[in-house]
């Protein structure tokens, strides 16, 4: 004879444990820990030490991400301000990532399951991320915004 099982229990008893859904996040972050560690080793400061960005070798712009590895490098040596000089865009998207991985490894503690706003929301997230990136390449490679410039 089988015992009735509440729709709770059900999604309960299917659920992975606790330290298996919290391999996803922690290994997030280990590999980010570890490219830091490699940017602080290998100063990316020095000219040519990680290779050339290919949209500023083909363009002569520079890119959302030119700078990326220099900023890590100043925020992995405390130097904000150098970080911000390098690239402000990702300095200033650092406090939100961190966050989005904050509630990743929360919701994995607690239940497990995906991460992230409602879905109605995450296409116009995706669409103003879009436009961040867009607006801030535009303007860093332009006369009056050369202050943005890596």
């Amino acid at each position: 004879m089988t015992v009735p099982v509440t729709d709770h229990e059900a999604r309960t008893a299917a659920r992975p444990g606790r330290a298996r859904r919290l391999v996803p996040p922690l290994a997030a972050a280990a590999a980010v820990g570890g490219l830091t560690l490699a940017l602080h080793i290998r100063d990316p400061h020095a000219q040519g030490s990680w290779g050339l960005c290919p949209f500023r070798a083909l363009t002569g712009l520079d890119c959302p991400g030119c700078g990326g590895l220099r900023a890590v490098n100043d925020l992995g040596n405390l130097d904000l301000v150098s970080a911000a000089s390098s690239n402000l865009l990702f300095v200033l998207a650092v406090p939100f990532l961190v966050a989005l991985w904050v509630a990743w490894a929360r919701r994995a503690w607690r239940e497990g399951g995906p991460v992230g706003p409602p879905t109605r929301h995450r296409v116009l997230i995706g669409q103003v991320a879009v436009v961040l990136l867009v607006v801030f390449t535009v303007v860093r490679n332009l006369p009056f915004g050369g202050w943005l410039a890596s």
